[in-house]
């Protein structure tokens, strides 16, 4: 199942109230899974519940699978949602929370415990039918959340932040675990983070949204190597913006840095991102950004240098550890073809 929204917008109060999500246009096509990336306020978590039919828009259409769903209520879209709280029933064990929704919906106790056991064995939690939620890691309170989900058959799956709630090393490990999942079954995915690196790890495609707007979508590599906008830029892990020039042999100038850019620019101001692994790293003297260093700091297995240079301060993530750094030394700066990306001014 596909899912589209045609100019789909959203306020919450009467018409002189702002509109959170503002005239959108999204494809999720069928299979794939989509996340729906920005910061707080963006509008995304409105996005997904306008999809689940827990919110209606104001104005706009939405389809499922090419059938217009935008009047429609929850239990007539055939979709599921995982909640970023999980949503589980405290005095129920694992094996009649999963099995609560085949349940209220007349499906016969044992052949809803039957398929129930099933969708257990699909995430990891054969054996936990008689746990209670509070006997759970927060790892496996997911697992229960997402087999609740997984036993109802939706054709659309639903995630809000899933896994806001988990360690760094658990939320590795769970995002490995959905992606895997909704490639086995086929599922058609929407799902929310504020995450860029989930975002990158995760998904077909990435919709970002900035004030209620769709900023750029595309896929992951798109938007890291190709960004449309300085916020699509920034928001797409660190990157800082320089004030440049084209000059009108094409090139771009950038202090005494000079380079072709990835596609043809007009002559005229520029912007450039660059992200920090972009940074190339040469000795003192060198063609390049004279550059002094002003803090450093060791993380195993990269550095973290901030220099001092004409174009202010340049932060810069180097994996060469073979040498130590330590404030006051000098390098020269100059810039790979990858993690550069020039912008209209």
């Amino acid at each position: 199942m596909s899912i589209e929204f045609r100019r789909v917008s959203k306020r919450y109060g009467g018409a002189a109230s702002p509109l959170v999500v503002q005239a959108i246009d999204l494809t999720v096509p069928r299979g794939t899974l989509t996340t729906i990336l920005g910061p707080s306020g963006c509008g995304k978590t409105t996005t997904l519940r306008m999809i689940a039919g827990l919110e209606s828009p104001s104005s706009g259409q939405i389809f499922i699978d090419g059938r217009e769903v935008t009047t429609l209520g929850p239990a007539e879209r055939n979709v599921s949602m995982v909640f970023q709280s999980y949503a589980l029933f405290p005095h129920m064990d694992v094996l009649a929370n999963v099995a609560y929704g085949l349940t209220v919906s007349g499906v016969a106790r044992e052949v809803a415990r039957r398929r129930a056991r099933e969708a257990m064995a699909g995430v990891g939690l054969s054996g936990f039918d008689a746990r209670l939620p509070s006997e759970l890691s927060g790892g496996q309170q997911q697992r229960v959340a997402v087999a609740r989900s997984l036993v109802l058959e939706p054709s659309v799956m639903l995630f809000d932040e899933p896994l806001s709630n988990l360690d760094a090393r658990l939320r590795r490990a769970m995002r490995e675990d959905i992606r895997a999942l909704q490639q086995r079954l086929k599922l058609t995915v929407a799902y929310v983070t504020h995450d860029q690196a989930e975002a990158l790890a995760v998904s077909d495609q990435i919709i970002v949204m900035d004030a209620g707007r769709v900023a750029q979508a595309g896929t992951p590599r798109q938007l890291y190597e190709q960004p449309a906008s300085a916020f699509v830029a920034g928001f797409m892990g660190e990157a800082m913006l320089f004030d440049a020039v084209v000059d009108l042999d094409g090139q771009v100038v950038l202090g005494p840095l000079r380079f072709a850019p990835h596609q043809a620019m007009a002559p005229g101001p520029a912007k450039v991102a660059v992200r920090p692994e972009a940074w190339q790293l040469g000795p003192t003297g060198a063609p390049g950004l004279a550059a002094s260093l002003s803090k450093a700091a060791y993380l195993g297995s990269l550095w973290e240098l901030s220099f001092d240079t004409a174009l202010g301060s340049v932060f810069v993530v180097a994996s060469e550890l073979t040498r130590d750094w330590t404030p006051g030394d000098s390098a020269t700066l100059s810039l790979g073809r990858r993690g550069v990306s020039v912008l209209a001014a």
